[in-house]
């Protein structure tokens, strides 16, 4: 029986140590891995730059990517008003352009621009002409009986169309209006004395050119050969 209990002890001892060297075992494995040698570093020269540890933007084969420009202000492209339609029954070349604001004169202006200029004689200066009328078309001196110079005579274009052009002196001494030259579109003797009437006094003219003043009113009448009316002349 000592021999049989003797042998029991010995095999549980050796069965012990075995499961002491498993590598099953918790602390054996625990000591194997303290018995372990880290690995030496890597020199940096050798390691993988590519590595990325962020994200990673990947360009697919093509085409460059355009290059960012920056935005430049474009004009604005003109406007074409449409054209109207058939329907409408008026033709393209019907469309006008937008007019120019029309220029507004006194009525008494509009209604005889020669008797409105008469009644500023005295008044207006070259200044006021211009305001009124523009500017000139053409300037000459004035003479007086000896040929001296003694005004200005500015010729304007007529802005009502009653009359080809206004010519206005100017006395050189006080710069105001003294005589009004009027030059009609057409006009004959005969309606002078249908419109007037009146006793006139004729004197002859060069070139067979005749020049009629009245007696009643501050007008006189230059008449060509052909008994056309060349000028009229108010003071």
């Amino acid at each position: 029986m000592k021999w049989l209990r003797l042998a029991l002890v010995c095999l549980m001892a050796g069965c012990l140590g075995m499961a002491a060297d498993a590598p099953d075992n918790p602390r054996t494995a625990a000591g194997q891995a303290s018995q372990k040698v880290a690995p030496a570093p890597v020199p940096p020269v050798m390691r993988d730059t590519d590595q990325d540890t962020g994200d990673v933007v990947v360009q697919l084969p093509g085409a460059a990517a355009p290059k960012a420009e920056a935005l430049k202000d474009e004009p604005a492209a003109a406007v074409t008003p449409p054209e109207p339609s058939k329907a409408s029954g008026i033709a393209p070349a019907a469309i006008a352009p937008h007019p120019s604001p029309k220029v507004f004169y006194p009525p008494a202006f509009e209604q005889n621009s020669a008797v409105f200029c008469q009644k500023m004689i005295g008044q207006w200066t070259e200044d006021d002409a211009r305001f009124l009328l523009g500017q000139p078309i053409r300037q000459r001196p004035a003479y007086g009986d000896n040929q001296t110079v003694n005004g200005h005579i500015f010729a304007f274009s007529d802005p009502t169309g009653r009359y080809k052009e206004l010519e206005l002196d100017f006395e050189s001494g006080t710069g105001l209006l003294r005589t009004v030259f009027v030059y009609p579109l057409n006009m004959t003797w005969q309606e002078c004395r249908r419109q007037w009437g009146g006793e006139v006094s004729a004197t002859e003219a060069n070139k067979g050119r005749k020049f009629y003043s009245y007696m009643d009113r501050r007008l006189d009448v230059l008449v060509d050969p052909s008994g056309k009316v060349i000028s009229l002349g108010l003071y």
